[in-house]
């Protein structure tokens, strides 16, 4: 059975950095895209990054220049590097795949989330 199973998560001061994990169960991510998404309270969910299967990367603009997606496929592992935090980046975080490789959009898989909390 497909799993995306998240971790990283947790508390941090503004301006801190954490790192969340997305790895897959069940499953090779190779071929997939891989995002991840974010839900704050009160708030409608939205995507921050992708990365296709070939590498290509995406990331909503208010985290450019702050967040970093990359994938590890021997590890079969995509990471989100989250760097200069604000306490606006404060959600649960979603790990998705989709298999078309090349899109994020409207993904059929999903993981549990992570809840990321940037505060002083």
């Amino acid at each position: 059975q497909l799993q995306l199973v998240e971790s990283g998560g947790g508390l941090v001061q503004p301006g801190g950095s954490l790192r969340l994990s997305c790895a897959g169960s069940g499953f090779t991510l190779d071929y997939y895209a891989i995002g991840w998404f974010r839900q704050a309270p009160g708030k409608e969910r939205e995507g921050v990054s992708c990365i296709t299967s070939i590498g290509s990367t995406a990331y909503v603009d208010s985290v450019k220049g702050r967040f970093t997606i990359s994938r590890d496929n021997a590890k079969n592992t995509v990471y989100l590097q989250m760097d200069s935090l604000k306490p606006e980046d404060t959600a649960v975080y979603y790990c998705i795949a989709h298999p078309s490789g090349s899109t994020c959009s409207s993904p059929p898989y999903w993981g549990q989330g992570t809840q990321v909390t940037v505060s002083s």
